[in-house]
């Protein structure tokens, strides 16, 4: 890096003031390449160190990638490897709430039918004393259906 005081060196005059004597003109231009050419190899070690840097996260990130992919691949085998065992577990849970189901429409069809029964066995007694008097009752209407209730059309 140039020093500051080298710097301050480019605006003095060349020679002394005066008459003009015979001397060498300062190369302004060569002055002013090797001022920059410090700063400008390191702007290229610093431009190449950059490139290093990306080309080995560009690599890393590939590795990763891949990585992911093989891991993806792995979990998508051991879903497939566990699906029956999962699926025959869900078919057992349905089945066992089926199971329940069944049970619950089995008990309200028993106490339907009990209530059935329990009113079968309350009206009995008067229908069968209807069907025995009917039997019973002397056929002297010839015209009509001994079976068939009274009052009702033929």
């Amino acid at each position: 890096m140039v020093r500051f005081r080298d710097f301050l060196a480019r605006f003095r005059p060349v020679g002394t003031p005066g008459a003009p004597t015979a001397g060498v003109p300062a190369d302004r231009a060569a002055e002013l390449a090797a001022e920059l050419e410090q700063p400008l190899d390191g702007l290229a070690q610093a431009q190449a160190e950059a490139a290093a840097i990306r080309a080995e996260a560009s690599a890393e990130a590939e590795r990763i990638r891949q990585e992911a992919a093989r891991n993806a691949e792995r979990i998508v085998e051991l879903a497939h490897a566990r699906a029956p065992q999962v699926r025959a577990d869900a078919a057992a849970a349905a089945g066992h709430a089926a199971a329940g189901r069944a049970a619950e429409v089995a008990a309200a069809a028993e106490r339907t039918a009990a209530g059935i029964r329990s009113r079968a066995r309350e009206r009995m007694p008067a229908l069968a004393d209807r069907a025995a008097a009917l039997a019973l009752e002397p056929a002297d209407n010839s015209g009509r259906n001994r079976w068939q209730q009274a009052g009702s059309p033929e």
